[in-house]
């Protein structure tokens, strides 16, 4: 019989430690546990359960990654905001400082130890839209500049001190506005008009897509730090939807599609030209926050038919996994 050596023409390397960054194909022997592993790539994407928040709530901002993310603001029932702040460490949700300002429908941007939020509902309080801004340093939340025009349902993407903000209501709008860390400028429009957008990217290269307008769309545009221009439609109109991931590289999941008003779970991978259905989630889901990227994303909260605590983690295709050779 032929050894492994004899087929690859080297020797199973013996580690105490599974290696850091193991490339696919690669095999060792683990000496602590006494097991012989591979490095394999996922063969199509998934969705698993992750930890539930501890708040349940809707419209809630999200920033970070899927072991880092960030939860914050949100409805809780029917137009009961919150400024509770949560920490994802991958495995489960612990509480962070609180905002400032309690709202639900923000924008975001940012990460856990770096966050950003702006904007949203304060219903009933009065003006019932909010310009406030906030920054957060991993333990608690400082006033920033406001934004120029006061709306929910804005979307935003980027870091702390480079971050967009676009879209939102009440009426729907086209705005743009661009964050330097201390204060709010213009950018350039929308081509559509509309809240609830999907985001993804950075300042400079952001992505917008799904929205209402009032009804529901596909539009999906790209911003270069100057203008938006059309990118490829989705392929399920939605609003309310979550977003991660960079313009060129884009995950879009949930949302709700109306009339009538109905969460969904659909998901679609966006590569700069073009969506393409990925696996759905396990929970249909409207008004829930998003962290990662395209391959490694985080979908937590919404509402279905009453708001939800859930959390699920993405995994896309040919992401690396290490497995356990067994048998006799």
């Amino acid at each position: 019989m032929s050894t492994y050596y004899q087929i690859f023409g080297g020797k199973v390397n013996a580690v105490s430690s599974n290696p850091s960054d193991p490339v696919k194909g690669q095999v060792w022997f683990n000496t602590t546990d006494a097991a012989m592993r591979y490095q394999s790539a996922t063969t199509s994407s998934a969705w698993a359960s992750g930890g539930n928040l501890a708040t349940a709530r809707r419209g809630l901002g999200g920033a970070g990654t899927q072991t880092s993310a960030l939860a914050f603001a949100g409805d809780t029932s029917a137009d009961v905001k919150t400024n509770i702040t949560e920490e994802y460490d991958g495995t489960s949700w612990t509480s962070g400082g609180n905002m400032a300002t309690s709202r639900y429908y923000i924008g975001s941007a940012g990460t856990q130890t770096s966050g950003l939020g702006f904007g949203g509902y304060v219903y009933p309080d009065s003006p019932g839209l909010t310009a406030v801004t906030e920054e957060y340093d991993g333990t608690s939340w400082t006033s920033g500049g406001s934004l120029a025009t006061a709306r929910f349902g804005i979307s935003g993407c980027g870091t702390q001190t480079t971050a967009l903000g676009f879209g939102g209501g009440n009426p729907f709008t086209a705005s743009t506005e661009e964050y330097d860390g201390t204060s709010w400028t213009s950018g350039g429009s929308l081509a559509t008009a509309r809240s609830f957008i999907g985001a993804a990217g950075t300042q400079t290269v952001g992505l917008a897509f799904g929205g209402r307008t009032p009804t529901t769309t596909t539009a999906t545009e790209e911003y270069d730090g100057i203008s938006w221009t059309s990118g490829g439609s989705l392929g399920t109109s939605r609003y309310a939807l979550g977003g991660a991931g960079t313009q060129t590289s884009a995950l879009g999941f949930g949302g709700a599609s109306t009339p009538p008003l109905t969460a969904l779970t659909a998901t679609e991978a966006y590569n700069g030209t073009s969506w393409s259905t990925e696996t759905s989630m396990a929970t249909a889901r409207f008004g829930l926050g998003g962290a990662g990227t395209q391959t490694s994303a985080a979908g937590f909260g919404g509402k279905t038919t009453a708001v939800v605590a859930t959390t699920e983690e993405f995994t896309g295709a040919g992401v690396g996994i290490t497995k356990t050779v067994t048998g006799s």
